[in-house]
């Protein structure tokens, strides 16, 4: 990934922003077109209305967005909880953790946390693994 700045902090999904909307808006507009100018307008009004449907369940990409930003406040709260615990940056070896291993952490209380992470640093542990290694499972229940 290149080094963020303004010119290019602004995230797209690109095959949500520049297919998919792209794509349904322009067969929107032909199939709203054929209704006034076809004869066929019953069928022309049923894709519109696929059409449309379509679009609006788009929103449900929302849930997409939503995941997105709860894993990156789970890494927030894994960073604080490791710097408060021992004092050093987790960031300092952070990328050698994979994403199920980060979210499986989180899992573990504050007295399994630190150690439950250099394990895994040194064995690889994989996110099942390490949820069948703690002992007293401290729950996310705000997880969406």
């Amino acid at each position: 990934m290149k080094k963020q700045s303004f010119k290019n902090h602004i995230r797209y999904y690109t095959p949500h922003h520049f297919i998919y909307y792209p794509v349904v808006m322009t067969l929107l507009v032909f199939s709203v077109y054929f209704i006034f100018t076809s004869e066929d307008q019953l069928i022309w009004t049923f894709i519109s209305a696929i059409l449309i449907v379509l679009f609006f369940l788009a929103f449900m990409l929302r849930q997409h967005y939503a995941l997105t930003l709860q894993n990156r406040i789970v890494r927030l709260e894994l960073r604080y909880r490791y710097f408060s615990l021992t004092g050093k940056k987790m960031e300092n070896f952070e990328k050698r953790l994979k994403d199920n291993q980060l979210f499986a952490l989180r899992f573990a209380p504050d007295d399994e946390f630190v150690k439950l992470v250099e394990k895994t640093l040194y064995e690889n542990l994989s996110g099942t693994e390490i949820k069948k290694v703690i002992k007293n499972w401290k729950g996310d229940y705000n997880r969406v």
